[in-house]
């Protein structure tokens, strides 16, 4: 899930709407000095999705953006979509750009780390106690279950029924536990979590028989299995207990974000979804922010992390991934703060703290 080469690392960047551009802006200019100093050889090429493709182009995603994300070997992401596009047809709705690229290249393992320590604290909602020394990674799988299962709709009024379909194959378990167990071995803890509802869901089951049986090729890792309910519980009553998380879809989709709670700020949230072959495709997980997108005042932190876990898994370079976190750590400690994360008449700009953020990059 690398590709690592001794050619130029190649990144489609791909600001998408509102804050988007800007953030990820800063987040080349990071990249570009990580890269200088740690020796990586890597080029950058700029397509257009989203909202400004529906409004140019016609498309949330033009031919020519996904064939640039094809020829490259990461894809950095900003937010897409906004009010004005919330009222078009499903298929011009700027995230379709998102759905687009991770039907297109397989990403089936979303990664979202949440680590609260040193000045993070603070702005967690747990106590200090709780939340300190947090270092969680969620493997939420992309592609499949609830959200991709057929669904139906009939009769009419008080006797109209829906239903919703939640399919996983045995494959497509087996791949996202692997992935989950193959980056539970980069981390000093080597302990894996498989969440799911077997005490009720039929697919749960098959869920848990095929991690049960991925986790006999890791023998040195700890696999261990619990309920979604209990899941979400011992994530703010005991978050520390977590290293590496993997589960389906739906039950990603809110233990992601209640991980994001216990961080208590999605201006620090990056993400990674990744398949078997490149590229990945790096985003922060945070909106478009249209209230103050041309102000320069958006917190650039959550692209800069993304940043680093783009060196991480596309690059292969643990050692500018992890200084790009320092760095963002260090200016954290030394009380650099944009507005959105309590700064006041200091705050610094969105230009500002990248450059904070770089005056401690080493």
């Amino acid at each position: 899930m690398t590709a690592a080469s001794a050619r130029a690392l190649r990144i489609a960047v791909v600001p998408g709407d509102g804050i988007g551009g800007e953030v990820i802006a800063e987040a080349v200019r990071v990249l570009r000095e990580a890269g200088r100093r740690f020796e990586i050889s890597l080029s950058f090429e700029q397509g257009m999705a989203g909202g400004e493709a529906i409004d140019a182009r016609g498309t949330p995603i033009p031919d020519d953006t996904v064939n640039l994300c094809a020829r490259s070997d990461a894809i950095l992401l900003g937010a897409c979509g906004g009010p004005k596009w919330d009222t078009g047809p499903r298929h011009l709705r700027p995230e379709q750009a998102l759905f687009t690229l991770r039907r297109r290249f397989g990403l089936y393992a979303n990664l979202r780390p949440a680590v609260v320590r040193g000045p993070l604290v603070g702005a967690s909602p747990l106590r200090r106690e709780v939340a300190e020394g947090t270092d969680v990674l969620i493997v939420r799988e992309l592609t499949g279950g609830l959200y991709f299962g057929p669904q139906s709709r009939a009769g009419e009024g008080d006797g109209m029924t829906a239903q919703d379909t939640l399919p996983y194959s045995a494959g497509e378990v087996r791949r996202v536990v692997r992935a989950a167990c193959r980056i539970a071995r980069t981390r000093p803890r080597r302990k894996v979590t498989s969440v799911d509802k077997a005490n009720v869901l039929e697919t749960s089951r098959l869920w848990r028989e095929v991690a049960a049986d991925v986790g006999r090729e890791f023998p040195d890792l700890t696999l261990e299995h619990m309920l979604v309910d209990n899941c979400a519980m011992q994530l703010v009553r005991d978050p520390r207990q977590f290293d590496v998380v993997v589960t389906d879809n739906m039950f990603g989709d809110i233990l992601s974000d209640e991980a994001a709670g216990v961080m208590g700020t999605l201006g620090l949230m990056p993400s990674a979804s990744l398949g078997d072959e490149p590229p990945g495709l790096f985003e922060p997980v945070h909106g478009t922010a249209p209230d103050i997108a041309g102000r320069g005042i958006a917190n650039p932190l959550a692209a800069i992390l993304t940043g680093a876990l783009l060196l991480r898994y596309s690059a292969n370079h643990e050692a500018a991934a992890s200084a790009i976190e320092a760095a963002v750590l260090r200016a954290l400690q030394d009380g650099c703060r944009t507005t959105d994360m309590g700064g006041s008449g200091a705050a610094l700009g969105t230009t500002a703290m990248t450059d904070a953020v770089l005056a401690r990059l080493s």
